[in-house]
């Protein structure tokens, strides 16, 4: 008699939970669409010809972090959550990560970001620069600044004498390899964007000096400080760094500076000693001064403009009541007027006479205008996209001629150029004569016109561009980029002030892109705007100061 064998049982197959199976795969699935994400925009900006604003590097960055930030989240979710390795290692993980970022935040500082919006940080040991710089102080044997006496070589105002970034001389040396610059003195210098403007052998900035804005004149020839005057007043933004941002303009033995919190100023050449000032926060704001700040958060930035006996500055103030430009007295300070209805940008006015009418040429928030230099009656005015706290406006207008006026701007806007012709009843009539997004955004910069051509840092990236039709004749390759610097130009070549410091001398050349020079001139971020005495050319940022000789 045979005993049967039970049946051999098998356990039932384990169903994975759904919190094992579905949360881990949309973890993958999501991690891998942010890299394809990543690899896509910052591919875009590579190539030519890509519909604007995807050619913006700045964009592809932030894109870059955010899709990177939620790809690092997905994936500490898997590992920790719902991967398959052993529960210690998961868990040391999970609390290693926000250790590690903590302590990079305990050894080190957010300073900023430079024009393509990378992050930078710097050591908590080290101490903010221009809090530790301590105040301007003249020695005895300091000579006497003489600002109303001038010269061929002066270099007055903001971009230059006719403030359209272009000198018509001197003649500089094609070879730098065999000629180079020569350095002359170095110095540090306060926080800021402002640049130096040239008079008879003196040059005046502005500076922060911890609580302080100062406007500081030096010696040309030695970089020594020669006279300083100071207010209480800072300004600072985590993305646009501290300090002014105006460049003051030197006219008739005066100092006309505007701060980045809105105190402007009328200095003695001399001496310094304050002539006539005033707050154009407590006049279009009164009781709310910070509310200007929300407006116009980046810092006040216009250069004053002198026209005749009147020096002109975009006056903003609240939602409804903003007034685009005010001129007062340059002698007294005396209100004159108050033109145009537009809240300001960061751009400078220029005056030009255009269709054969004298006018005032101002970018505001989000048009441009003329207006009456007398008066500051409203001529004209054309929509010109932005916001001052998202895509701002920074490029001013620029007088191309007798009857056209262009426009550049950053953020996917381009170029536009104007075209106006009088009116048989009195007035201006304004035409488009052609407008390109993918030319000339001049996000921080503005433009050199030289042989009916344009010469602009498009996104950081030098270009060339035919004025007549704003077709692009050719643009430095992608590889190489300048930075979100400044240029000038001097002849028929351009000097390039490139964001990392470098000055490169290149050719004013409509057909191609030919370097002539490159020696780097200052360390660290560099935004400043070039001035150029007669062939001492002053470089600065928010650090330190220097002065070239140029062959």
């Amino acid at each position: 008699m045979t005993t049967a064998k039970p049946a051999v049982e098998f356990p039932e197959p384990t169903k994975p939970r759904p919190s094992q199976l579905f949360p881990g795969l949309v973890s993958r699935i999501v991690i891998a669409l942010c890299l394809v994400a990543i690899v896509i925009v910052r591919t875009l900006p590579t190539f030519d010809g890509v519909p604007s604003p995807w050619n913006d590097m700045a964009l592809a960055n932030i894109l870059t972090l955010v899709f990177g930030f939620v790809a690092a989240v997905a994936l500490v979710i898997w590992f920790c959550f719902l991967s398959n390795y052993p529960p210690l290692l998961r868990r040391i993980v999970l609390a290693g990560i926000p250790a590690m970022i903590g302590l990079f935040f305990l050894f080190f500082r957010f300073v900023g970001v430079n024009g393509e919006m990378i992050p930078i940080y710097e050591p908590r040991w080290q101490p903010v620069a221009d809090t530790v710089i301590g105040k301007i102080e003249a020695k005895a044997s300091a000579p006497a600044a003489d600002l109303a006496t001038t010269t061929p070589d002066d270099f007055p105002q903001f971009l230059g004498p006719e403030r359209n970034c272009w000198l018509p001389q001197p003649e500089l040396a094609r070879d730098w390899a065999a000629n180079p610059p020569r350095e002359l003195w170095r110095r540090t210098i306060g926080a800021g964007w402002s640049a130096f403007t040239a008079v008879n052998g003196f040059a005046v900035t502005m500076e922060q000096r911890g609580p302080e804005e100062w406007v500081a004149c030096y010696e040309v020839a030695t970089g020594n400080p020669v006279w300083g005057h100071s207010i209480e007043a800072r300004h600072e933004n985590p993305l646009g760094g501290i300090g002014p941002r105006s460049t003051p303009t030197i006219h008739e033995g005066r100092v006309y500076a505007l701060g980045a919190t809105g105190m402007l100023r009328c200095l003695d050449g001399k001496t310094g000693a304050p002539l006539w000032q005033v707050n154009l926060r407590e006049r279009y704001f009164g009781e709310t001064p910070e509310v200007d700040e929300q407006l116009v958060q980046w810092g006040r930035a216009a250069s004053p403009l002198v026209v005749d006996d009147l020096v002109v500055v975009p006056a903003g103030g609240l939602v409804g009541q903003a007034k685009s430009l005010i001129a007062f007295k340059a002698k007294s300070g005396e209100l004159v007027w108050e033109g145009g209805a537009d809240q300001i940008s960061y751009s400078s006015p220029a005056v030009a006479t255009t269709a054969g009418v004298r006018q005032i040429l101002i970018v505001n928030e989000a048009s441009a205008s003329g207006h009456d230099p007398q008066t500051g009656t409203l001529l004209w005015s054309h929509p010109w996209p932005g916001n001052s706290t998202q895509n701002a406006s920074s490029s001013q207008a620029v007088p191309v001629d007798e009857s056209r006026v262009l426009l550049t701007k950053g953020y996917g806007v381009g170029a536009e150029l104007l075209e106006f012709k009088p009116l048989a009843g009195g007035g201006l009539e304004k035409t488009s004569v052609w407008t390109n997004p993918q030319v000339l955004e001049t996000k921080f910069t503005n433009v050199s016109i030289i042989d009916g051509h344009i010469f602009g840092l498009s996104n950081g990236y030098l270009e060339c561009v035919e004025l007549a039709t704003g077709r692009k004749t050719w643009k430095r390759s992608r590889k190489a980029s300048y930075g979100h610097g400044q240029i000038l130009g001097v002849g028929d070549l351009i000097l390039v002030q490139a964001e990392d410091g470098r000055l490169v001398l290149v050719e004013a050349n409509p057909r191609e892109h030919i370097e002539r020079g490159s020696i780097q001139v200052l360390t660290d971020k560099t935004w400043n705007n070039l001035c150029l005495y007669g062939r001492k050319l002053l470089v600065r940022n928010a650090r330190e100061a220097a002065c070239y000789e140029l062959p």
